[in-house]
């Protein structure tokens, strides 16, 4: 889920909490907060506890909530996981570490010592965002041995790698991409952490729901409804283009925090027209 901010540049927790409530009604099944789309390296220490903390609260147990809490910092990583699982969510998403390129021995150790914590983990595997090959299928089928690591959110954009992940081991997959959901989901994946919900929740958990219940040629057509959609999700860097569909649709200010800036003025017809089309404007 997208952080809100108000005109001061703080965290609009109330814009937050009604975000909430209409993620419930519309169908999603989880909430994300403070994960990259939700400007989680942008937040301080504070602000990250009472964000989760908010979304926590303001779900009640009505779906899931599965805080962001990595780093490239085994120390902190594991800080965060404590702090969320003290602040009562379900379980913690957790991204390979960037920039420092550990070895797979290094990021087995790195999500051990966070599945020590004792609550659920979603691995996180985006070799995009970072640096190195990310999570081999051998360490990933290794960790998912471990009873806290429960599923993983599948990123490389490669369907080859999601049938290698599952040919290792049996862990819940998750598309970690909008416009792979389907073919994910048709070799066994479970759903998608999705961008694109933030703006079009209802058909994001509508499409989920038509492959779930084996009805491909229902998910085939609403996956074409969002795809032009999810495309110009990534005009810009993530989570710019969202933010700016988001303010136009008058859900939340447009407001990013730096080094995020505001989506560039020649994208903007480009989404606005996408939105058109989608019936969200």
């Amino acid at each position: 889920i997208v952080t809100p901010f108000t005109e001061n540049d703080e965290v609009d927790y109330a814009k937050l909490e009604e975000l909430v409530e209409w993620h419930i009604a519309e169908g999603t099944s989880g909430i994300v907060p403070c994960g990259t789309t939700g400007e989680s390296p942008a937040l301080s220490d504070e602000e990250t506890a009472k964000v989760i903390e908010t979304v926590v609260k303001k779900v009640a147990k009505r779906i899931q909530v599965i805080a962001g809490a990595g780093s490239n910092c085994t120390k902190k990583a594991v800080k965060l996981t404590k702090l969320a699982k003290d602040l009562g969510c379900d379980g913690v998403l957790s991204v390979i570490p960037y920039y420092n390129k550990p070895t797979q021995e290094g990021l087995y150790a790195h999500f051990k010592a966070i599945a020590d914590v004792g609550i659920p983990i979603m691995l996180y595997n985006i070799p995009g965002r970072c640096s190195g090959p990310g999570l081999s299928s051998a360490t990933i089928a290794k960790l998912a041995a471990l009873p806290m690591v429960a599923s993983i959110k599948e990123a490389t954009g490669s369907v080859d790698f999601a049938s290698e992940i599952s040919t290792a081991c049996d862990i819940q997959i998750l598309s970690g991409d909008d416009s792979l959901t389907i073919p994910i989901m048709s070799l066994g994946g479970t759903g998608v952490v999705s961008v694109i919900a933030n703006i079009w929740p209802r058909k994001v958990a509508e499409l989920c729901r038509a492959m779930e219940a084996g009805d491909l040629a229902g998910a085939r057509k609403i996956h074409f409804e969002l795809y032009r959609l999810v495309k110009v999700m990534f005009v810009e860097t993530n989570p710019i283009p969202v933010k700016a569909a988001g303010a136009f649709m008058g859900k939340w200010r447009h407001s990013l925090r730096l080094p995020m800036t505001p989506l560039k003025p020649e994208n903007e017809a480009t989404i606005r027209s996408a939105l058109s089309a989608a019936g969200l404007l």
